[in-house]
């Protein structure tokens, strides 16, 4: 009986250590040994601690999480996972929709979260330098403090990380006034595959010394390197705000409305929001936590901004009588003090109502020539009533630079549905100037969608560009294409 314990036991502990030799691989065990057991977390501790920050598991089943805390120990990690030929996937607030950061458990994820210092302000120059682990939200309110504003304003600012924007290209709310990320990064640092460290923190403006490589990885979803530092383009603070709700009775208006505020307003022009009356009316139903700002019996309804350094509420109101005399709107609301702004703008932002009220929901981020966008919905909603009994489309966007959001339930939850779905949306766009993504990249989700917005000879430069920089295919592998 004494034998077959020890047997027993002996057992036990030859698996147990074949277990750890399992996980401990010698990649594994090269980095802690020059990284350190702080900044490697194994499997068990990486699913454990992500669960606990971020709340819900995502990403998790992965072979191990490395958090370095410098742009060296990150050179070091990709030198080193180089080596072993070891897939790595960059990770940041983890807010990304289409799976560009989803990491599986033959990869080792790199969270730079523990990279999140600002530098000061450069006022003279109106730049910043930061951490790609620097969440949105922190940096407006840090840029704040001296006078400015970085542009940049999504939805997910609480939680997504700069080098997340970065390497997404975002975009948001003001692009069509500030642009997307591409157009407020002066500088980068990036260290690439093999652990080179790429300075290119130039903050000058005019740099016309052959390729602009940052542009490389603006975009580029971590697959040619990953982004560690960045000096940002910084604008003064608009001291006056004045934002508009308005219904209009068709979409020839709403085109005639955007051309009538640009050239009224100029560059005073934010943003320019386009809601289909389902969006509205479920985004300010009973249930939401909005009030009606306007009636919901209307066939469409944009939120405009404008923003400077004067009062601007006049500028407004003329503009909304005058286009209203002209028939182009049928109702409008001019938001009186700071919680009306909050109010309007809470009705776009709210898309987890969406959300709890269907399950699944299927999100689209296209962008098409705003000349497009009527017929575009028109047959979308006509190709998901040939196919779906019942279906819900929640149209939406950003109307002023050509983008548009599209979530969309039709009470299946099987893949077979969700493919059916992703092909009417994608399949009009193949005829017009068009993406498949404005905003949120590729990822995994939309990979078989590439070549709908990219030719051929486009997609075969960028894989040779990716096969030049990370020749063994360890930077986020699988991602875009």
């Amino acid at each position: 009986m004494q034998f077959c314990l020890l047997l027993h036991a002996f057992i036990n502990a030859t698996f147990k250590l074949k277990l750890l030799k399992v996980k401990n691989l010698p990649v594994i065990e090269k980095l802690i040994e020059a990284l350190g057991e702080q900044k490697v977390l194994s499997s068990e501790k990486a699913a454990e601690r992500i669960a606990n920050v971020y709340g819900k598991a995502r990403s998790l089943d992965v072979r191990a999480l490395v958090l370095p805390a410098s742009t060296n120990d990150v050179a070091v990690t990709l030198k080193i996972c180089n080596e072993y030929k070891q897939a790595v996937v960059p990770q940041g607030g983890l807010s990304n929709v289409v799976n560009s950061a989803t990491a599986n458990k033959n990869e080792i994820a790199i969270s730079l979260e523990k990279m999140n210092a600002i530098k000061e302000v450069d006022r003279i120059n109106q730049f910043v330098e930061v951490e790609a682990g620097v969440i949105l939200e922190q940096l407006h309110e840090k840029v704040k403090e001296s006078g400015f504003i970085f542009p940049l304003d999504l939805g997910a600012k609480g939680s997504c990380m700069i080098g997340g924007n970065i390497a997404t290209n975002a975009g948001g709310l003001q692009a069509l006034r500030y642009g997307v990320m591409r157009n407020l990064v002066l500088g980068l640092e990036v260290v690439l595959a093999d652990g080179t460290i790429l300075n290119n923190l130039n903050p000058v403006l005019k740099n016309n010394t052959g390729y602009d490589l940052k542009h490389l990885f603006i975009g580029s979803e971590g697959t040619l390197g990953i982004i560690t530092r960045a000096i940002l383009k910084l604008t003064p603070a608009p001291a006056f705000f004045s934002t508009a709700f308005i219904a209009l009775e068709n979409f020839d208006n709403s085109k005639e409305l955007l051309n009538r505020a640009k050239i009224f307003f100029g560059d005073k022009l934010t943003s320019f929001e386009i809601l289909w009356p389902a969006f509205y009316k479920l985004l300010t139903n009973e249930n939401s936590g909005n009030k009606k700002v306007i009636a919901d019996n209307y066939p469409l309804y944009v939120l405009t901004e404008i923003a400077g350094a004067a009062a601007l509420e006049s500028q407004m109101e003329i503009f909304l009588e005058t286009v209203l005399n002209d028939n182009i709107i049928v109702d409008a609301v001019l938001a009186q003090r700071q919680e009306d702004r909050k109010q309007f703008w809470q009705i776009r932002e709210k898309i987890d109502q969406i959300l709890i009220r269907h399950n699944p929901v299927f999100t689209f981020d296209v962008s098409l020539p705003v000349s497009e966008m009527e017929q575009y919905v028109i047959t979308v909603d006509a190709t998901l009533k040939e196919n779906f009994d019942t279906f819900y489309n929640y149209a939406f966007g950003h109307m002023g630079d050509g983008n548009l959001h599209l979530m969309i339930n039709c009470g299946e939850e099987n893949t077979d549905a969700k493919e059916l779905v992703e092909k009417i949306v994608y399949a009009p766009l193949q005829s017009i100037p068009s993406s498949v993504s404005a905003e949120h990249g590729i990822g995994l989700s939309k990979k078989k969608w590439l070549s709908f917005s990219r030719s051929p000879e486009e997609i075969a430069v960028m894989r040779s560009i990716k096969n030049l920089l990370d020749p063994n295919n360890i930077m986020n592998p699988g991602k875009i294409f």
